[in-house]
């Protein structure tokens, strides 16, 4: 499998609210990119873990993740660069 990541630290949502810890990470399948699973450790994590269900329960892929328009600055942001990393590269790290 694929692995995207991308701390919070590089987040300008997190940064500003003064909770730059922790990360997301998504796993995707090598050959398909489908979304396999994600680890989200950080500020509003309970809220973010939504996109990730959204996007496993219709089998979305990384590059479909990445591709969506995330509103700036927010910290789903972080998402959409763990997904850009998972299938190219992030462009904000």
């Amino acid at each position: 499998y694929n692995v995207g990541t991308f701390p919070f630290q590089a987040n300008s949502r997190a940064r500003a609210n003064g909770s730059s810890e922790g990360f997301v990470k998504i796993l995707s399948e090598k050959e398909t990119d489908r979304m396999l699973g994600s680890h989200i450790i950080g500020p509003n994590a309970g809220e973010m873990i939504a996109e990730a269900v959204l996007a496993i329960e219709y089998g979305a892929s990384s590059e479909d993740i990445a591709r969506t328009c995330h509103a700036h600055p927010t910290l789903s942001e972080a998402f959409k660069e763990a997904a850009m990393d998972a299938y190219d590269k992030p462009i904000h790290f």
